[in-house]
């Protein structure tokens, strides 16, 4: 979605972020036992990291080294933690066009994060990319504001059904995350904001 077309979509204003009415709207609770963590090794380009993301993955890479796949091994040795992809944005490095280094698996083809596995464990006090925590909310960086865009696709459609069924809207289930990328007072703004919204055009959803 280009900067014009987000200036014409209604959005919440949340000081200098857009804020998509589908976080308010779409209900959501990630549903591991249905999709076996897909995310994290379906697409064409790794996850998008920052700079300071790119340099934190490389310091904490001996931590997680052990419970990496062979085959995400060689690829880090040859072409690092992250890659400039397609359309010119830093992301993590892919294995076989699409896994994601930093993948894991558990018992059933269960995928996990190995980065977040270590700060499970206290091994490390980085959680894992902010555009993961995130996930499957994606951030658009314009230099006036952020776009805050829902990115829907098949995978997570177990988590709509989960998430409509525990009543969690997606701006609630991405609480932590929010508030690790925005504040909790951005947070806290944005909650008075869609409560009043879901008043007045919801209430019956």
């Amino acid at each position: 979605m280009s900067k014009e077309e987000i200036e014409e979509t209604l959005m919440l204003q949340i000081g200098n972020t857009l804020v998509s009415l589908d976080l308010i709207e779409r209900f959501f609770c990630c549903n591991l036992d249905a999709c076996k963590g897909e995310c994290c090794i379906e697409g064409d380009a790794g996850a998008p990291i920052s700079n300071e993301e790119y340099e934190k993955l490389k310091e904490i890479l001996p931590i997680v080294w052990d419970d990496l796949l062979p085959s995400a091994k060689e690829v880090i040795k040859e072409n690092g933690v992250g890659y400039i992809d397609s359309e010119g944005d830093l992301v993590t490095s892919i294995v076989g066009g699409k896994d994601c280094v930093f993948t894991c698996y558990g018992e059933g083809g269960m995928c996990y994060c190995a980065i977040e596995k270590a700060y499970r464990e206290g091994r490390t006090d980085f959680m894992k990319p902010i555009s993961c925590h995130l996930y499957p909310v994606r951030l658009s960086e314009y230099s006036d504001f952020t776009a805050i865009n829902y990115h829907r696709w098949k995978i997570c459609k177990a988590a709509e059904v989960l998430g409509r069924k525990e009543g969690i809207r997606l701006y609630q289930f991405l609480k932590n995350p929010l508030e690790r990328k925005f504040g909790k007072e951005w947070y806290e703004e944005l909650c008075q904001a869609c409560e009043a919204y879901l008043e007045e055009y919801c209430a019956d959803k």
